[in-house]
């Protein structure tokens, strides 16, 4: 949703299209491969330059010195995220975690506090957090917010409207 909004807006997304739209996310994935293997090759950065960049939380800490990073980071209620990557993996045929649920969230929290933390203390990065349910429930309020992080120029209309409130399956 944040990329949809984001690119919406006007800032085009670094994507590759290899993870095409389906049933878990419709409006596609806007991933670009090469994020994922950061920490052995990051040359792809200078691709990236005035673009957004959608990146799993863990793989922010890999970022390295040279570029200055504004992110915008999506925090959802880590039970919606589970049930969500849980709903997916169903439809796929595959097995998730091999982890109780609540461990698995213990896990999943001290991760994003470990990436926040870190991020946060980076002189080249700053960091907006965006809360999931706030942008359902007043995405132009939440464009606003995010418009002025990523410079002030972004369509602000367009962004709001990027949103679609029918995709909140996973409301724990």
């Amino acid at each position: 949703m944040m990329m949809q909004m984001i690119e919406a807006g006007g800032i085009s997304a670094l994507t590759d299209s290899v993870r095409t739209a389906d049933a878990d996310n419709p409006r596609g994935y806007f991933e670009f491969e090469l994020v994922k293997k950061i920490q052995q090759d990051s040359s792809w950065l200078e691709q990236a330059r005035g673009k957004v960049v959608k990146m799993v939380h863990l793989l922010l800490l890999n970022l390295p010195a040279g570029y200055q990073y504004r992110i915008v980071l999506m925090v959802r209620d880590h039970r919606q995220v589970l049930a969500s990557q849980a709903a997916m993996l169903k439809r796929q045929g595959k097995i998730g975690a091999n982890l109780a649920p609540e461990a698995l969230a213990k896990v999943f929290d001290q991760q994003l506090q470990r990436v926040v933390h870190s991020v946060t203390q980076q002189k080249n990065c700053t960091v907006l957090q965006v809360h999931y349910a706030h942008v359902i429930m007043n995405p132009r309020e939440q464009a606003g917010r995010i418009n002025n992080f990523l410079g002030g120029n972004l369509a602000l209309n367009a962004m709001a409207n990027a949103v679609d409130p029918t995709l909140y399956r996973q409301r724990q």
